[in-house]
């Protein structure tokens, strides 16, 4: 399995992470041979750009590599993130200042207790002057939805998600109501073990492409942040981060995603690993199709962000345990022995022959 692994990396173009450094989008020659080829499609612009939100973001945010790269992959695979860590981890701000990086549409929704569907949604007022109902657009009619603490709101309230999410619109007194596109939604929660917060439901949950959770960070990076914090004075953070794409770019390279090529086997490979979630005695409920689907975009934009038009087993592996973690109930019994969705996840992608 690690000789797979090492040639796999030998196509994956190291990225630079400082700006000063000159901006290749050809992979790096680590065996001694020509691994230069031809892409079908032209992925330069993804890359470009991509070094480019890096560069904006790490003059705020330090480390958090896989988080920030789970969150471009989000992007152009078009699907929603849930970032789940305990406060004061910087969610909030890496996904605000993430959104800074594209010029669109952008809005911030507070959930708390008391928050009703109408205040997400929107809702009809009656207008005097017209004598008819007038629908006022909520919050949610945005291109980037920062959904900040999801799992304070109550049921009724994460329920008004369900279809903007899963179908980009929403139904209110039988009007339907598109979302201009791009639309993703970037929700942070607390852990469940916090007071004060409510479970979200397995339907909701399905809705997410990625749970990414953070950490703290380590030593070395806390020090830089302390750093930064003290350098910068009371200067906004926002205001140092420039936008790199526009909506139509980041439609575009959308469309650029689903082009990259899967072959057969790495289908069957994606199917591999999620049957398994529904046959594993250590689950009580294993991922959907949904989830399949979700590795399955997700794997190709990495592919294109590190300059492949053609996927591999490493993306998978890279992208299965964020699609899955979220998607699966432990067992009671392995609840209690306090075992994690992450491990049983990582169980099974390491269980499962790697396709050559």
């Amino acid at each position: 399995m690690e000789e797979n692994q090492d040639n796999s990396r030998d196509y994956m173009p190291k990225m630079p992470q400082q700006p000063d450094q000159q901006f290749n989008p050809q992979p790096e020659n680590t065996a001694g041979e020509d691994l230069s080829f031809s892409n079908r499609i032209d992925l330069s612009k993804i890359q470009k750009g991509v070094y480019e939100i890096r560069n904006q973001l790490s003059k705020v945010i330090v480390g958090q590599e896989d988080f920030i790269e789970l969150m471009i992959v989000s992007i152009f695979a078009n699907g929603h993130s849930l970032i789940e860590g305990v406060p004061g981890v910087a969610k909030t701000v890496t996904a605000k200042l993430l959104a800074r990086t594209m010029d669109v549409g952008f809005s911030r929704i507070q959930f708390t207790p008391d928050l009703m569907p109408s205040d997400v949604l929107g809702t009809s007022v009656f207008d005097l002057k017209k004598n008819e109902f007038e629908f006022k657009k909520g919050p949610v009619f945005s291109n980037i939805v920062l959904i900040d603490e999801i799992n304070r709101a109550p049921a009724k309230t994460q329920a008004a998600l369900f279809e903007v999410m899963a179908e980009r619109q929403i139904t209110i007194d039988g009007m339907q109501y598109d979302m201009e596109p791009p639309f993703l939604v970037f929700a942070t929660q607390n852990p469940v073990e916090q007071e004060g917060t409510y479970r979200l439901p397995e339907a909701q949950l399905d809705r997410f492409l990625f749970k990414i959770v953070v950490d703290y960070p380590k030593l070395e990076d806390e020090i830089k942040i302390i750093e930064g914090n003290n350098n910068r004075r009371n200067q906004d953070p926002t205001n140092l981060i420039e936008p790199v794409f526009k909506a139509h770019e980041i439609l575009e390279f959308q469309k650029i995603v689903q082009e990259i090529l899967v072959e057969p086997k790495l289908i069957t490979y994606i199917a591999q690993i999620v049957n398994a979630t529904r046959n594993n005695p250590s689950l009580f409920l294993g991922a959907s199709p949904r989830a399949s689907i979700s590795i399955l975009n997700a794997s190709k934009a990495v592919a294109a962000i590190r300059g492949r038009d053609f996927v591999i087993p490493e993306d998978i592996k890279f992208t299965a345990p964020s699609a899955l973690k979220h998607r699966i109930v432990l067992s009671p019994e392995k609840e209690m022995e306090g075992t994690t969705a992450e491990a049983v996840v990582q169980q099974i992608i390491e269980g499962i022959e790697i396709p050559r």
